[in-house]
């Protein structure tokens, strides 16, 4: 890989030999990566998670534990149908807002850390298929089958 910088504002990423696979591959990886860094810092990336299903809440609340363990001080309390409330600490990279209790809002400028963050939350309550229900990341759709009839 090759970066190069014809002029101020631009930047030019070339390969040794395009004919190549993985060559080809390593230089539209670099490129996506490079214009990932550079969205995140001029307007961010934002991801909404839907909590769908009776009773599901979230709520945006002061850690009691602080800035402990990597924690940015804010932590998630959600409400998913389990027999206790669901405790996700934000990290310190991303800002988490709740507008209406079964939508949270995350920002952050690394679209990556923010995949995973969403996942996190995600993994707790997947989406099913027969009711419906669960935490959606962004516009996920899941498609709903039928019940099995005797």
């Amino acid at each position: 890989m090759q970066l190069a910088f014809p002029q101020p504002n631009i930047l030019t990423i070339s390969v040794d030999n395009a004919e190549e696979k993985k060559q080809r591959a390593m230089w539209g990886l670099t490129r996506t990566l490079i214009n990932n860094a550079v969205v995140g810092m001029t307007e961010g990336f934002t991801v909404p998670i839907y909590l769908v299903g009776v009773g599901y809440r979230a709520a945006l609340e002061d850690d009691p534990r602080g800035t402990i363990d990597g924690g940015g001080g804010k932590r998630l309390t959600m409400k998913l149908g389990h027999s206790h409330n669901v405790y996700v600490p934000v990290p310190p990279y991303i800002k988490a807002e709740v507008p209406s209790p079964t939508k949270i809002v995350l920002s952050c400028t690394d679209k990556h850390l923010l995949g995973l963050f969403a996942a996190k939350i995600r993994k707790w309550r997947p989406p099913e298929p027969y009711k419906g229900k669960g935490v959606f990341v962004g516009n996920e759709t899941i498609r709903l089958k039928a019940v099995k009839k005797k």
